[in-house]
């Protein structure tokens, strides 16, 4: 009887293998590698609520200010107008034409990859503003230090409660990204009436974009650090203006730094101080990977989060000194 009921079991389960591989050999070709954006998306949001269950254990008082931090990020009408943004220029970039003779699909990678970044960059620089500067300009931050709070505590679990948002952001628009890029793939083959692509051809164009991916949401954090240092002791217009400059400075110091070696003095010692100083954002792009057809080693992408930590770490050091000294009565 109960060798009867496996061997059931094994038909049933057999029959559904058979049926699952008949509707994915029906799909598309650009499709059919999707399977990997569906676990990374669902491994990524997993991976999220571990954290945020070990925080909850071990340090349940920044993980409060977080919670309460990402929940305003997330009512913010700007949350939705980024994203709605993100999703449709997503959307429409597989078929927009770039007029780049057969390259199209290079120039998608890097400006959708630009397009999260800056939206990420966006949303996190607003957030910090408005829940730091605010709260301690309206007095709320003295309410929450009396619980007693630490002022580390409460910067930290600000920082990490703006970081939220926008994680759940590059899910999203990653997912949607790494979905256009192996759509793209088929479409330009199509304008061009060359032989359908195969399946292998769509997962490396969107293998290829995950480093990217990971590489702008370092960036994305190592802005989030800066402006939530700076909402210590700036409110919102000083943070945003001094956020895009040090945005802008850390993309074009590389450059300056060269073209100014054999220069004056002053000029070339002070572009290679502010090169010290400030982020240098240039590390994080991959356009020149992209145009080069290359990949991004795991040695690269190590020694950028590795960069990345240190900046951060840094950064809330900085923010930290500020809000000791800050005056809350």
């Amino acid at each position: 009887m109960m060798t009867g009921v496996l061997s059931l079991d094994h038909l049933v389960v057999a029959d559904w293998l058979s049926w699952l591989q008949t509707l994915i050999a029906m799909l598309p070709v650009w499709m059919k590698p999707l399977w990997i954006v569906l676990v990374g998306f669902l491994a990524g949001f997993f991976l999220l609520w571990v954290v945020l269950q070990l925080m909850a254990q071990f340090a349940p008082r920044v993980t409060a200010i977080m919670r309460t931090t990402s929940k305003e990020a997330t009512s913010q009408p700007l949350f939705y107008i980024l994203l709605a943004i993100g999703v449709t220029m997503l959307l429409l970039s597989p078929i927009m034409p770039y007029n780049t003779f057969g390259e199209d699909i290079k120039l998608l990678k890097a400006e959708g990859l630009t397009l999260i970044k800056l939206l990420a960059i966006i949303l996190a620089v607003w957030t910090a503003s408005v829940s730091i500067s605010e709260e301690v300009e309206g007095r709320t931050a003295l309410t929450v230090l009396s619980k007693p709070v630490a002022r580390w505590k409460m910067l930290v679990g600000k920082f990490l409660g703006v970081i939220l948002p926008v994680i759940v952001m590059f899910l999203i628009l990653g997912s949607l990204l790494l979905c256009a890029v192996s759509y793209k793939v088929k479409y330009d083959a199509k304008e061009v009436a060359r032989p359908d692509p195969t399946v292998q051809e769509c997962r490396d164009e969107m293998l290829q974009t995950v480093p990217g991916l990971g590489l702008a949401f370092l960036e994305a954090v190592v802005m989030a650090s800066i402006a939530a240092a700076i909402s210590t002791r700036f409110p919102l217009i000083p943070n945003l203006l001094i956020c895009a400059s040090i945005y802008a400075l850390g993309h074009l110091l590389p450059t300056v730094v060269i073209e100014t070696a054999d220069r004056l003095e002053f000029v070339a010692f002070v572009a290679k101080l502010l090169a010290v100083i400030l982020p240098g954002l240039e590390f994080f792009s991959m356009e020149t990977a992209i145009a080069t057809g290359r990949s991004v080693s795991a040695s690269y992408l190590g020694l950028a989060a590795l960069y990345s930590l240190v900046y951060i770490s840094l950064a809330l050091l900085l923010g930290l000194l500020l809000f000791e000294d800050r005056d809350l009565a």
